[in-house]
């Protein structure tokens, strides 16, 4: 096998099950609200302790990425997973679970970052946009797995099983990597490496300061309603049942991973052509912030072909990542992206926590369910618009459009 399929294909494994077990939450939102009481508020919280553990670690996890290498710290923090899944399938209360939950978002936080920390060293610009797109893809396939196929599973193992499963899936993924992928890119120079040790230079450089809002509110929150509220809306606010919820999850996610694939195959097209990331972003991103407010608007009659478009509109800002990513050194690589990768999942726990506590607050106050998602939705569409604002008007006369070197 080509050493570069071969290095895709196992750091591609290991992220599929990161992104299952990101947005199984949603599809078995229905049992725990059931078999544990767990009201909009909970879930969320349950959902967002994933993001709030993966985010908790990024900043330690960019310098670790560059000084021990992407391979080392993938494993290390693979194995801290498959605690929080043999934790999550033995809890018995909410404290338990989120405190697993927790664990696991720590133990797959290097899932995407260790991959397009090794593609940074390895792979020349264009292809870093395809790798990126295509890993992206994987999550998509994983997050499609957790639809549909955890709903079938679901009578057979009970959802503590299937979370037996993902900890010996996990387990399987850590020997792949230590067995096919054979050593890390060398660490930075320890000179350059004690001398640029910090985050300071980073989150100032003008590309970062940027794009940073639009990764928290327009990137995480689409991952935040992709990987939970989705499925809340469609039984909620569309009247769909719970089988029928997971049948709608699968169609967007199966969206989501054309989406990528064709990003995938574009992008290294599109920079041929001079239409840097940037560019494509400025045009596209107004197609998903007209999508979010038409759902708003159509409350009920909003169901998962809705939501697949306006997903897959919002593919557009996960160009954002690489594109950070290539603003500085290859031996700083692995801060730049984690930085940004906080940015982003910092919002995911926001925009989920935040959501489940806007509903709670307002179905106290006597307002209906329905109008009550689409308040809280349109608050969130209002931070989307503010962000690409933001984008607009710091990107004009800038000058840092070069790939650093």
């Amino acid at each position: 096998m080509n050493p570069a399929v071969r290095l895709f294909a196992v750091f591609a494994f290991a992220y599929f099950f990161s992104a299952l077990l990101r947005a199984v939450t949603a599809t078995l939102a229905p049992v725990f609200s059931s078999e544990l009481g767990l009201g909009a508020g909970d879930l969320g919280l349950l959902g967002g302790a994933y993001f709030l553990g993966f985010a908790a670690l990024q900043l330690p996890l960019g310098a670790a990425l560059d000084r021990h290498g992407p391979r080392r710290v993938l494993t290390v923090l693979l194995s801290v997973a498959v605690v929080g899944c043999v934790g999550f399938a033995l809890a018995q209360g909410l404290v338990a679970l989120i405190a697993s939950r927790m664990l696991i978002g720590m133990g797959v936080a290097a899932c995407l970052m260790a991959p397009l920390t090794s593609y940074r060293h390895r792979f020349t610009p264009a292809m870093q946009l395809r790798a990126n797109s295509w890993m992206l893809m994987t999550g998509s396939l994983g997050m499609l797995a957790s639809t549909l196929p955890v709903q079938w599973l679901l009578p057979l193992l009970g959802w503590r099983g299937l979370f037996w499963l993902a900890a010996a899936a996990l387990l399987a993924a850590v020997a792949l990597i230590r067995l096919a992928v054979a050593s890390d890119v060398p660490a930075a120079p320890p000179a350059e490496s004690a001398s640029n040790s910090g985050y300071g230079a980073i989150v100032r450089h003008p590309r970062f300061l940027r794009m940073a809002p639009m990764g928290f509110f327009n990137y995480g929150g689409m991952i935040a309603v992709q990987s939970l509220w989705a499925g809340p809306w469609l039984t909620q606010v569309s009247g769909w049942s719970a089988g029928q919820a997971a049948q709608g999850l699968f169609a967007i996610n199966l969206s989501m991973l054309f989406a990528f694939m064709a990003w995938g195959a574009l992008m290294p097209r599109l920079v041929k052509r001079g239409l840097d990331s940037e560019r494509v972003m400025r045009w596209g991103l107004p197609l998903s912030l007209g999508l979010l407010g038409l759902n708003v608007a159509l409350g009920p009659q909003a169901g998962a072909a809705h939501w697949a478009a306006w997903c897959v509109a919002s593919t557009f800002v996960s160009l954002s990542q690489p594109a950070v990513g290539q603003a500085f050194p290859a031996a700083h690589a692995g801060r730049a992206l984690s930085a940004f990768n906080l940015a982003i999942f910092s919002g995911v726990f926001c925009v989920q926590w935040g959501i489940g506590l806007g509903l709670d607050a307002l179905v106290a106050r006597g307002v209906a369910l329905p109008r009550a998602y689409a308040v809280c939705f349109g608050v969130f569409g209002l931070c989307c618009t503010a962000a690409y604002a933001w984008f607009l008007l710091a990107g004009r006369g800038a000058t840092d459009n070069r790939t650093a070197s």
